[in-house]
């Protein structure tokens, strides 16, 4: 089972949603989200999964962007009543970010009638790990997520979902001409004889986290494919004019001209990129926001369909 772990920004809610409408992806993938904010595309999202019958896992207690200060200042708000009476449907897995509050926060939920065995448990400071690591295997989660590292295997023996950040993320958009073909993951081929229900990435996105983008020098593709193997490599389509801020439709142009040339010889066909090559050959530039959606679309629908036995 496959657990894209997606900070719930708007262009990656509208990609598993999009995703979703379109059937690209099955029960083989239960996306998570660490809202950032309160907004009504995750509403929207949430509702959408439910109304499908899809499960969608929503960590309760995100520890990167406003959301936790955006419940808190909101007393009276259509937007904070949805969200409460959305998280207390079964399909919504409700997620824990294991910390140095989660005894009361655990049972607070407790208390809203959420039992430790629906909840969906992020386990990442070792630290924590000492404090709590006794008291989760007595009353195990739903799913333990923990890095690849002895001492989280050791510590939860149970429901255990491999998280890693499988994104080389580089300073500068132009850094990825230097390797702009890599190794990116094999877990989906190993989860399972290496004791894992599940595995878990932060997709073509990377785990750190900035609460504001900029302009690049430089307009970069990331584009997830199969090598003869079934290892997933990444490939980093990068446009040539990088030395200004200057003409970002024609970086694009430059970076996808490179992504059509190698589409033509692959064999791959995920909906994310099938779109991503029509702006190509209509030549249109949809934003960066766009591109980054198509992007995690693509690798969300290439592992749904690896694991629905498509090669």
């Amino acid at each position: 089972m496959y657990f894209p772990y997606l900070r719930g920004r708007q262009n990656e809610l509208l990609a598993i949603r999009e995703l979703l409408d379109r059937e690209c992806i099955r029960n083989g993938i239960i996306p998570v989200i660490e809202p950032v904010k309160l907004s009504s595309t995750l509403i929207k999202t949430m509702e959408y999964f439910i109304d499908r019958g899809q499960p969608l896992t929503i960590i309760h207690n995100p520890k990167v962007g406003t959301f936790t200060d955006d419940l808190k200042q909101l007393v009276e708000s259509p937007l904070k009543d949805s969200y409460t009476k959305l998280m207390t449907n079964d399909k919504i897995i409700k997620g824990h970010i294991l910390n140095r509050n989660s005894s009361g926060e655990l049972t607070n939920l407790q208390a809203e009638g959420i039992k430790r065995a629906d909840v969906l448990m992020i386990c990442e400071d070792r630290d924590m790990l000492d404090s709590y690591g006794q008291e989760i295997n007595d009353n195990p989660a739903k799913y333990h997520f923990i890095p690849d590292e002895s001492a989280f295997k050791r510590k939860l023996r149970t429901n255990r979902v491999l998280l890693d950040d499988k994104f080389t993320k580089q300073i500068r958009n132009v850094d990825y001409i230097k390797s702009d073909d890599e190794f990116f993951s094999e877990d989906h081929l190993y989860y399972r004889e290496e004791g894992y229900v599940g595995f878990s990435d932060y997709s073509i996105v990377g785990k750190p986290y900035s609460e504001s983008g900029f302009a690049p020098f430089a307009i970069a593709i990331h584009i997830v494919y199969f090598d003869s193997s079934y290892n997933l490599r990444i490939k980093h389509f990068v446009s040539d004019s990088n030395e200004d801020l200057n003409d970002p439709a024609g970086k694009f142009y430059e970076a996808i001209t490179k992504l059509y040339k190698w589409y033509e010889m692959s064999n791959i066909k995920t909906y994310g990129l099938d779109r991503l090559v029509r702006h190509f050959e209509a030549g249109t530039y949809p934003g960066l926001g766009i591109v980054k959606k198509l992007s995690i679309m693509h690798h969300l629908e290439l592992v749904s369909q690896y694991l629905d036995g498509v090669r």
